[in-house]
């Protein structure tokens, strides 16, 4: 089995008290539900602002691999390569 890539999670400000003040950490995942996976272990509050008590992706946020949306590739099995950024973005409304 070939080692996981490492990639890189970069925190938006507003989730960085979930995960002890970080802006950004790098971890091992082959795919974005990995990386999830990954950080329920590591970063459970940080994880349970993400994902709902199903494990779904909360629907306010969006995840970029790089600069693309994981809506439009495959979502949460979209596969990651050493190096990528992975960055949460909450959606912001209002008017």
């Amino acid at each position: 089995m070939p080692p996981e890539p490492s990639v890189t999670v970069h925190v938006p400000h507003p989730l960085r008290k979930y995960c002890r003040g970080a802006t950004r950490f790098a971890i091992a995942a082959e795919t974005v539900e990995r990386a999830l996976d990954v950080l329920e272990g590591e970063h459970e509050a940080l994880y349970r602002n993400l994902c709902d008590e199903t494990g779904a992706l909360r629907r306010h946020l969006n995840v970029f691999i790089n600069a693309d949306n994981i809506r439009d590739l495959d979502g949460i099995d979209t596969t990651l390569k050493p190096g990528d950024d992975v960055t949460i973005v909450p959606a912001v409304s209002g008017g």
